[in-house]
């Protein structure tokens, strides 16, 4: 080979180096390309996984005390839960049955809300649901519609339908019935590879052992750790705590008046099957309570192999909801508004109508915040659900909030109102005064009564106060009409609502508008009778009003939210001026003065010789029953603030037949030793006061309940009233009977 053609063949082999490299670097190109940019995507495509993606439920919110004392708080509990994804090609009834016969075997139950009976033993079924209860009916009412049946449908045609819908023919009937119904309870549950199905709840600890010592032939079969609401101061606030509840059907599937179906929960993040608030604090601060929950994903490959679990979100707990009351305090009002009760029946309601019911609300003056709201009886939290029937059965109401809820005819408690709007007006000042015999006679044939029980004459406003005179307000209220001193009611707090956080009763105050309204009423209204209702917590905070010469807060039972990990406060509530009566002159030291008085007039009782000034009014309501001919039973009612010159707290109450206001004077006092217990230290736990003596308790120890003998500013001055004078009477029978009111 000569010179030139080893040239040739060096520059051709360099060519094809050169090809093979170039052609070499963008395979390696290629590879990289695969591998590295779109190596995910390939794998994926490789092994067809999917992710399914499941509900992780956070821990709800604890509510506590002032004190950060723990009052609801959520536990660990256990349900066995069923994954479809997880349950592969498992024969879904034998698997049922398995559970069923577990669950039985250890005492349990699980999730069945099909109302409708085992077979009889001719094999027919019947409906569960109750006659009366609405709910009941509702329920049944859906069913039928979801399984597409008419309304005429028989329990016979139901589980037909279902055993037809579900292939259950093969089964017995019994078990027809029991997988009916876990089937039907699926399909409301929405069980899919996307939705699990909880098929018991808060299992034992032992039904949670056979389960997972069965897991092996039970597929898709979980235990799955829950948090339930628990109560660890389960008879503190009852009434105003307020429950939880799994998510209702009406409240998950919503269709307007014109047919549009909405789904306003999962539209806020919720599933089907989740707790959710349905009353009280526990529904007015869901948002705060129930917290942020997780995801757990689940990743299934072609083959159907669950290839990888990741909890891929960690669920965040609710944020702490902290109260403004005491448990300690609050126990201690309970305490005494029930002993206050029995004090009355043993020693004035001796005949067949007892006190059987009552409320009592402490305020906090300063900013409006709830120290106390007692209703007697009342009901424990933890013993709802499996009590329920016997709560609702009994006759003295247990589960009704009296203390927001109960409306009550305030009698003579309401004359601190009308004094102001009198004053206030320039109708009267200091040195005005009605003459007083005992009969008002400015209409004809119509004839109002005061007892002149202390007084008699010339009456100022300070004495009629004290002693409660009927003419002097009857007088001053015809004068002024209902017009003026309702208009200073509603700003006082009376007959509207007082701004709480969960439902109140708004209450009436009697007016010109009344269907029954005729000119005599205003002088039966400004003493407190007519068509006049108000709740317990009304009275408080027209107390707390008086109390801030006129100056009202918005009523209010939470004190802040607090950050559930760290206890730091993610927001406060602050005090809020709902309304402000500026008042002339010394139009509230007339009205203080004349209550501070009324201490003074309740002989025989802890409330005249108390060391610390208290300003208080009685009130001593007619019911519309009569036990005698123009003989009506009695309530008896009270406001008070106290000290009268420097005050903290203010208090309404209402006992139900307890008769005179001034029998519940020792439970003003009852109430004052516990606060200033509470103050200084000496409260206990259980809401008895300690050995410590201090200024408040110093009340020596022999003072017992009042005599049978009684005085009081009130003494039948509520119900001195004419009984020829049928307009009146019958504009008391419009007024509803204390626990008969319901909310309007």
């Amino acid at each position: 080979m000569n010179q030139e053609e080893r040239k040739t063949a060096i520059r051709r082999m360099r060519v094809l180096v050169a090809a093979a490299c170039i052609l070499m670097l963008l395979y390696g190109l290629r590879l990289i390309f695969l591998q590295l940019v779109n190596g995910d995507d390939f794998k994926s495509q490789a092994t067809n996984t999917t992710d399914y993606k499941f509900t992780v439920t956070a821990a709800r919110g604890d509510i506590v005390d002032s004190r950060g004392e723990r009052i609801a708080t959520s536990v660990t509990g256990y349900n066995v839960v069923l994954n479809k994804l997880l349950m592969g090609d498992e024969d879904l009834d034998g698997m049922l049955q398995k559970i069923v016969e577990l669950l039985r075997a250890n005492g349990e139950g699980w999730n069945d809300t099909l109302l409708i009976s085992q077979p009889d033993a001719a094999g027919n079924y019947t409906f569960t649901a109750e006659a009366g209860s609405t709910k009941d009916q509702k329920v049944l009412a859906a069913m039928k519609d979801n399984l597409g049946l008419q309304q005429y449908a028989t329990a016979n045609d139901v589980m037909e339908k279902l055993v037809e819908d579900y292939d259950l023919t093969s089964f017995p009937l019994s078990w027809q019935r029991t997988l009916g119904g876990i089937h039907y309870e699926m399909q409301l549950q929405a069980f899919s590879n996307v939705n699990n199905f909880i098929m018991a709840e808060n299992v034992s600890e032992a039904t949670v052992a056979t389960i997972k010592e069965h897991s092996l032939s039970l597929p898709g079969v979980e235990i799955v750790e829950t948090s339930t609401r628990s109560y660890e101061q389960s008879t503190v606030l009852p009434h105003v705590l307020g429950r939880v509840g799994k998510i209702t059907a009406e409240k998950w599937k919503v269709t307007d008046e014109n047919g549009q179906t909405t789904y306003p929960l999962r539209e806020k993040g919720y599933n089907m099957n989740d707790i959710i608030g349905i009353s009280g604090l526990e529904s007015a601060y869901e948002d705060e309570l129930r917290g942020k929950d997780g995801v757990e994903t689940i990743t299934r490959n072609s083959d159907g192999v669950i290839v990888d679990t990741a909890l891929t979100t960690v669920p965040e707990p609710g944020h702490t909801v902290q109260l403004t009351i005491d448990s300690r305090f609050q126990k201690a009002v309970d305490k005494a508004l029930a002993e206050n009760i029995d004090m009355i029946n043993r020693v004035y309601n001796t005949g067949s109508m007892k006190a059987a019911a009552g409320a009592a609300v402490v305020l906090d003056v300063k900013d409006g915040s709830v120290l106390a709201a007692s209703n007697y009886p009342s009901f424990d939290q933890n013993l709802y659900a499996t009590q329920y029937s016997e709560y609702s059965a009994d006759e003295s109401l247990p589960l009704f909030n009296r203390a927001l809820q109960g409306l009550y005819t305030p009698g003579s408690t309401f004359k601190p109102a009308v004094a102001v709007a009198a004053l206030d007006s320039g109708l009267i000042n200091q040195y005005s005064t009605v003459f007083c015999n005992g009969v008002y006679t400015f209409y004809k044939g119509y004839s109002p009564r005061c007892t002149r029980h202390g007084h008699s004459g010339n009456i100022d406003v300070v004495t009629a106060i004290k002693w409660s005179c009927n003419v002097f307000f009857y007088d001053v209220g015809r004068r002024l009409t209902s017009d003026v001193y309702d208009a200073y009611a509603y700003k006082l707090g009376l007959g509207q609502r007082t701004g709480v956080e969960v439902s109140e009763a708004v209450g009436h105050l009697t007016s010109k508008n009344d269907s029954n309204y005729m000119e005599s009423l205003d002088v039966q209204a400004a003493i407190g009778q007519g068509n006049t209702v108000v709740t317990p917590i009304q009275l408080a905070t027209y107390a707390a009003t008086l109390a801030n010469n006129g100056t009202r807060y918005r009523t209010h039972f939470v004190k802040a939210i607090l950050d559930s990990n760290t206890g730091e406060v993610i927001s406060e509530t602050q005090p809020e001026v709902m309304d402000i009566i500026e008042g002339t002159g010394n139009t509230f030291e007339l009205v203080r003065q004349g209550m501070r008085q009324v201490p003074s007039t309740i002989t025989n009782s802890k409330i005249s010789s108390y060391p610390i000034a208290i300003a208080c009014k009685t009130g001593t309501p007619q019911r519309s029953e009569t036990y005698a001919p123009g003989k009506h039973y009695l309530n008896a009612m009270m406001v008070a603030y106290l000290p009268a010159d420097d005050p903290q707290i203010a208090i309404g109450i209402t006992i139900e037949y307890g008769g005179y206001g001034a029998r519940t004077g020792d439970l003003v006092v009852d109430i004052a030793n516990a606060y200033f217990a509470m103050q200084d230290g000496t409260l206990n736990e259980d809401g008895t006061i300690g050995k410590q003596e201090t200024a408040a308790d110093s009340t020596p120890a022999d003072q017992t309940a009042p005599a049978q003998t009684e005085t009081g500013t009130d003494t039948a001055a509520d119900t001195a009233t004419d009984t020829v004078a049928g307009t009146t009477d019958a504009a008391q029978e419009t007024a509803p009977a204390g626990q008969d009111a319901l909310d309007n």
